[in-house]
């Protein structure tokens, strides 16, 4: 069961007053904006959203065209979960031709949003700490399946999702191992998964989602930061070889020159080096594209 929430004021949503802010300068861009695909240009459409969960209620941005039934899309956000930064990716897929869900993973927790990503120092354990719970209360045992269920059952009653088409699926950071495990619990109904920077994909527990391939009817694309690279060299030999083994169409791919994080566009500074890098997201936003493009048929 879920319930659209188009006119309740954003401060009325637990969210502190910057944010308010943001969000409302997003929500007003959604609106107001025309975005262009394929030749085409699509009138998007946003509303906030909640989801009756297994665990309580999921609050959640759906952005699609304004006319007319496109192909699903759940589209998992990384450790910062639900904030303008994925709403406006979702914008531009809603722009391309999909109908866009961006849950809020923490929901068990609280309401987004939750920290500013583009202040957040990765080497402040501090800020480390404010992370672990979240991702914690996603990644326990059983919960990615329970969610992703519910997730794709909302996409499913929507009049803006065409239930002929396969749904895809996409993440960033632990969204990637996300994708994995949506593809796999539901096969039948996930056609395309990417992972971008994707943590945690290989690991030698028994529950390492990419031995979760077998499962999979899904095309997968993987794309592989540098430095996330060199700390784990094998491990984008092993996800190939996992999904080839399992005859899974799949291409895994490296982003030398990238760091962890470099699709999205608020992240922190590295040091003095940006994460967000525009040409290799650009390139991996074109792979995307394609990827969508051949599995929901």
């Amino acid at each position: 069961m879920a319930k659209r929430i188009p006119n309740k004021p954003l401060n009325e949503r637990g969210v502190g007053r910057r944010d308010f802010v943001a969000l409302s300068v997003a929500a007003g861009v959604a609106a107001a904006t025309t975005r262009k695909a394929s030749g085409q240009e699509l009138e998007v459409a946003e509303n906030d959203v909640e989801i009756k969960m297994p665990d309580g209620v999921c609050d959640a941005a759906f952005i699609r065209p304004k006319s007319g039934a496109h192909p699903g899309v759940l589209l998992w956000p990384d450790a910062f979960g639900l904030r303008p930064a994925m709403r406006a990716m979702a914008r531009r897929l809603a722009g391309a031709g999909y109908s866009v869900l961006v849950p809020n993973p923490f929901y068990r927790v609280s309401k987004a949003p939750f920290t500013d990503a583009s202040t957040f120092n990765f080497q402040n354990p501090d800020d480390m700490a404010k992370l672990r719970p979240l991702m914690g209360s996603v990644n326990t045992p059983g919960n990615p399946e329970k969610d992703a269920g519910a997730y794709i059952a909302f996409l499913d009653g929507q009049k803006e999702v065409d239930k002929k088409r396969k749904i895809g699926t996409q993440g960033y950071c632990m969204g990637g191992p996300l994708v994995v495990r949506t593809a796999a619990a539901f096969p039948e109904r996930i056609g395309a998964g990417a992972s971008f920077h994707g943590g945690g994909l290989v690991t030698d527990k028994p529950d390492s989602p990419h031995l979760l391939a077998p499962k999979i009817k899904a095309r997968m694309y993987f794309g592989v930061a540098g430095n996330d690279d060199q700390r784990q060299p094998d491990a984008k030999v092993k996800l190939k070889e996992a999904f080839e083994a399992a005859k899974v169409p799949v291409e895994v791919e490296l982003y030398s020159t990238a760091l962890h994080g470099w699709c999205i566009t608020d992240m922190p500074l590295q040091g003095k080096d940006p994460i967000y890098n525009k040409p290799e997201a650009e390139r991996a936003w074109a792979k995307l594209m394609a990827l969508y493009k051949a599995g929901l048929a």
